[in-house]
């Protein structure tokens, strides 16, 4: 009890102090409700209307949930294929750069005119945003594994199979749970931006909807209510991750251990 409130109390004194200042800056400037609401209208806007934002954000997690799997599966599968050989990765590694660098706003569009509006689409933008981190980091951890330990298992004869199951994965473990835990907050990201063009097929609006939404009715109160419903979104995935990671590496790796 005694650890867990010595990590939460800095971050929660911190948030109380940053919204205390918030409402007294609002108040005292006298600046209007639809440019900066207080955080007491804006927790008002959410009791107000708890069914949209839990509806929101079942919908959008849902679709960053399905775009961080596949992101998941498919980068670290990527980065074992292109840990192969050095040409395959001179080959291929520029074109995962360009999942990075392509502006996930001019190709949405293109999205919905492929895999139609709603979950589909708005998964492959989650997937598209968050995938990258994973090949990066996946990759560098394969490519870390200490030389005189690869030279040890060529010594003893292990097949292609077991070193990578026994040596480079395992090694490679802090780096991939890196890689998973920035993607995490990028997959909310991707499905928010998703949600702007994709839109929804299911009459459930996802947390990008209620911004457009609230934001064209000057209801910033309510918009304000919904970025921060989806930031916890991502707050709560970039923790499952945490929580994994930190099952896997609290043993032997010294990141973990020092906590």
């Amino acid at each position: 009890m005694g650890a867990f409130l010595e990590r939460a109390l800095p971050p929660t004194l911190a948030l109380g102090g940053f919204l205390a200042i918030w409402e007294v800056l609002t108040r005292a400037l006298d600046v209007p409700a639809y440019l900066v609401p207080p955080p007491s209208a804006v927790l008002a806007a959410a009791l107000q209307e708890p069914s949209t934002l839990l509806v929101g954000a079942m919908t959008t997690g849902r679709a960053a949930l399905v775009g961080f799997a596949f992101s998941c599966a498919f980068g670290i599968l990527a980065a074992i294929t292109l840990a192969t050989s050095r040409r395959l990765e001179r080959a291929f590694y520029p074109y995962t750069v360009f999942l990075q660098t392509v502006p996930i706003v001019a190709i949405a569009p293109l999205l919905v005119l492929w895999f139609g509006p709603g979950l589909r689409a708005v998964a492959v933008s989650a997937f598209i945003v968050s995938v990258f981190p994973i090949i990066a980091n996946t990759l560098a951890g394969l490519r870390s594994v200490d030389p005189a330990l690869r030279d040890l298992f060529r010594l003893y004869g292990a097949s292609r199979l077991a070193t990578l199951v026994k040596l480079e994965l395992p090694s490679a473990i802090p780096e991939i749970v890196t890689g998973l835990r920035v993607a995490a907050g990028l997959s909310v990201i991707g499905t928010i931006v998703g949600e702007f063009v994709a839109g929804f097929a299911e009459g459930a609006p996802g947390l990008g909807i209620v911004v457009l939404t609230s934001y064209r009715q000057l209801r910033t109160d309510v918009l304000f209510a919904a970025v921060l419903t989806a930031a916890g979104l991502g707050f709560t995935l970039f923790a499952l991750v945490n929580a994994v990671g930190r099952l896997l590496l609290r043993r032997w790796h010294a990141s973990e251990l020092s906590r």
